[in-house]
Order: structure tokens, then sequence, then C-alpha cells
């Protein structure tokens, strides 16, 4: 007997994994965006800048004081973004940042009379602060009178960037078929590390045995498809206690029935958390995916400057394949930060310098890449990677800003999490923008900065592991047609 295909190592194919599903349900963006017309607003805590990348035209905060939030508020949109960030920083301060934001946004609720519900946006590869942020999260509404969470809904599915969950395991798609996520070099992570696949299973593992996989709720195609919203509407009735629920998703259909799910539910008296990756958000927010920006659209953001500057921080493999193609497209003047001399207190600031000066001369003849050195540089524990990649990030967000001071370029793309974030924040202190939409389907977000030094320039933020090794070229192309 051959194993099930979730048991086998390495890639399958993806009709094998598909195969025998029920038919799709269809839901339209329209029928959702009625359903959630009135009620709560949906802020997503995003922990790192990249879950904007299957919106469009949706507010951004980088800072959550009470006015941010309230600006947010006021905007016409169903849902907003606070970028936290918290991927990037230790348990506690992570828990202290949730707690901060939770706070101020109850407080601006209450000012603009206007109700919300939490979306804790985290990696559709499983990595980040997880059960951490939604604990926390329960916690910190509990004790603002809200009340304790009935249930936590994992939803991780990213569509465009092929992860899928299928029978409550979630899947990557590769060039070589699906593969479980257990088995990628994300769940190798030096910080987020995991083992399981299947997400009962990954659950448990992730809260030390808490939650026991056989006490998480499972919302199965059968049940989004078969039974449709009113169905799924009476599983999520049924949490209680905190209890956790995860959900399949192959397509925005699916998880459009669940946002109808959701919002009878909540509508019944339930109260929910959500722990997502990014194409719940559109879904939830009712939104249709929207093609890329055209040259058109691109040509009124671009700043004045002739090239714009990338900025490289991921490691992952995938982000040394895309740079390896852009540099054979050509056009590009290349400076490296060794991360070695980023650690030596002595030579740091003047290597940073020497780079940025470098980087923006080059910007009236060339788009200026600046990266990281690719060797991975890692630390004793989990805790001194985050501090190595943190003082990494520092000084690329550094670079930036004095590229920025010196010349203001074209466009900013930044390639990583961490890096979107930092640069976002730090290095060209934008606090409100807007997340205008994507320069490839339903990835690569381009924000427009309504604020700070960077206003006027599109920022584009590009996570380290989406796309295809093309990628970053094509969409430095489409950034220089406009």
């Amino acid at each position: 007997m051959s194993l099930p295909l979730h048991a086998q190592t390495g890639p399958v194919s993806e009709a094998a994994v598909l195969d025998g599903l029920p038919p799709i349900r269809e839901v339209s963006a329209a029928e959702v965006a009625a359903r959630i017309s009135g009620g709560a607003r949906l802020v997503v805590l995003d922990d790192d800048p990249t879950g904007t990348q299957t919106v469009a035209d949706v507010p951004v905060l980088t800072s959550w004081t009470v006015d941010d939030l309230r600006w947010a508020l006021r905007q016409d949109s169903a849902a907003f973004f606070v970028l936290t960030n918290t991927r990037s920083l230790s348990p506690q301060d992570a828990a202290a940042r949730n707690r901060e934001v939770v706070r101020a946004l109850h407080t601006a609720s209450a000012a603009e009379g206007t109700a919300y519900v939490l979306a804790s946006r985290g990696d559709s590869t499983l990595r980040g602060h997880f059960p951490l942020e939604t604990d926390v999260l329960a916690e910190e509404l509990t004790e603002l009178g809200v009340g304790a969470p009935d249930g936590v809904v994992l939803v991780p599915a990213y569509i465009e960037a092929g992860r899928l969950t299928v029978d409550s395991h979630h899947w990557m798609r590769t060039v070589d078929g699906l593969l479980p996520v257990g088995e990628s070099e994300f769940a190798r992570d030096a910080t987020f590390g995991y083992r399981s696949s299947s997400l009962p299973e990954w659950v448990e593992e992730k809260t030390g045995g808490r939650v026991p996989a056989g006490e998480v709720l499972r919302i199965t195609l059968d049940d989004l498809r078969g039974g449709g919203p009113e169905h799924t509407a009476r599983l999520l009735s049924s949490l209680s206690g905190g209890r956790t629920a995860v959900v399949d998703a192959v397509c925005d259909d699916d998880l459009r029935v669940l946002a109808l799910a959701l919002a009878q539910a909540e509508e019944n008296g339930t109260r929910l958390l959500y722990r997502v990756g990014p194409s719940f958000v559109r879904a939830r927010a009712g939104q249709a995916g929207r093609p890329p920006l055209t040259p058109a659209q691109l040509r009124p953001l671009r700043g004045d400057t002739p090239h714009g500057l990338i900025a490289v921080g991921s490691h992952v493999s995938l982000t040394t394949r895309q740079l390896d193609r852009l540099r054979e497209r050509g056009g590009i003047a290349e400076y490296e930060l060794d991360v070695a001399l980023l650690l030596d207190e002595e030579r740091r600031d003047a290597h940073i310098a020497e780079v940025a000066a470098a980087a923006a001369a080059a910007l009236e003849t060339a788009d200026a890449v600046i990266r990281t050195s690719r060797t991975l540089v890692t630390g004793a524990d989990a805790d001194d990677n985050l501090a190595i990649s943190r003082r990494v990030s520092a000084a690329l967000v550094e670079a930036v800003r004095q590229v920025n001071a010196t010349r203001r370029p074209a466009f900013v793309v930044a390639k990583g999490g961490i890096t979107s974030s930092d640069t976002a924040t730090h290095g060209l202190e934008i606090r409100r923008a807007w997340a205008r939409g994507t320069l490839l389907p339903g990835i690569v977000s381009l924000w427009e900065p309504v604020d700070g030094p960077a206003a006027g320039i599109p920022y584009i933020v590009f996570a380290g592991n989406v796309g295809g090794p093309d990628a970053l070229a094509d969409a430095l192309a489409l950034l220089r047609s406009a």
C-alpha cells in the first residue's frame, strides 16, 4: 500500500495533491464586500511588511500612535495594516509591541466609534512568533474588556505564491511540484524552525503540547466547498475557550467562503482572532485580485532621479538566484555591505558611509544595488541569530537613509521581510502610506508614502521568499518602463 501524499517525502505533483477535491464553490469579492459593509474594521498586525502584497488601495501604518490609528480608521477602506515587524524581534519585545498596538487601537477605536477585529499576519511558510502573538492579543483584549476570544483561526495560505492547505496539510509550490512545508528551507529557519507540515501537529509542536493536535478544529475543503458558508459558520461558532481552528484553502473562492462564514459567526456573537497568511486579508476585506500596476499607473509615482535603489538583505537561496538573473539583464551598479565589517564596531560606520556614497553617485547612470554579503553568519542560539540579523539590517537601512539624504532615487526596492520593514520605518521614515497594488501578480507590493522624506518616491516591498528566479529582474523592468 502506498503512503498518503502528505506522508511521502520530497515534492509531489500538484495534480496528485489536488485530484479529487470537491468542486470550487464560487463566491465573488463583491458578495463579501456587501456582507461586511458597515461592520468591524479588519486591522492587520503585520509581523513584516510583505502582507500587503495581495491588496490594493489599503492604508499602511508603520507607527501606531492613537493619531495614526485614528487616521487609518477614518479612511474609506475595509481593512488596514499596522506594520509591527515583530518577526525580527525577541519574544519579549514582540509581546510588548503587540500589547502597545492593541492598547492604542482600542483608544482610537473608541474615539472614532469604529469597531475592529484583529488579524495577526504571519508568514505563509509558518515562521514567526506563534502562539506568542495570538496569546498576547487574547490577553490584551480580555484586559481591555473586549472579551476573551472564543477561537483562533489559522489560515496560512498564500495562493499566488503557491502556499496551499489541503486536508489540513500545508504545501509550497516548487519547480518540482508541491513540497510539504515542513521539508522546506523555511522550516529550517535558525529562529523559527519546525518539523510538521500537518497544521494540527504544527500547532501542537509550536505550543509545546499545550494544544494537542487532536483538539484542533479542522475546517477542510469539504466543509468550505461542500457545506458552504452556513455550515462553516456553525463550525466556527462551536469554538470556545480560545480553541484553535485550521482552515484549508487552494483558491480565493475558498477564502471568500470562509470570509462569509466568519461574518456570520461573529454576527452571532463568536469572538475570533485570526492568524493568517497574505491571501486571507484580500478575501476578508472583500477585494478581488487585481492585475499588476501598469507603466501608465507607475509613471506619476516615480521620483525625479533617473534611476532607483535596490536594497537586498534577504539571504535565502531564492533571493540569490534572483540577484543572479538581475545581473544577467544588466543596467545595475552593485555594492556590497560586508557582514564581517558590519559586526566590527571600529570599521562599521566608515564602511556604511563608503557604500552609500558610491551608490548615491551611481544613480545618475544606473540602478544601484546595495546588498549584504551572501555568506550567512549565525550566532550561538536563536536570540543571537536575531541580534545579528538586526545589526546587519540596521546597517543596510542606514545606507539607504544616507543615499536618500544625498540624492532621492526614482524608486526604492527593499528585498527581504526585515529589510523592507526597517527601510520603511527607519531608512525612509514612512509613518503613513497606501499600498497601491503590485508589480507582479499577487506579489511585490508598491506603497505610496504620504509623509516623511520618502513622500513622492514609490516604495516596493519585495519578500525574500516569493517569485521565480526572474521576479526581481521583471519587477525592475516594469519600474524602468514607467
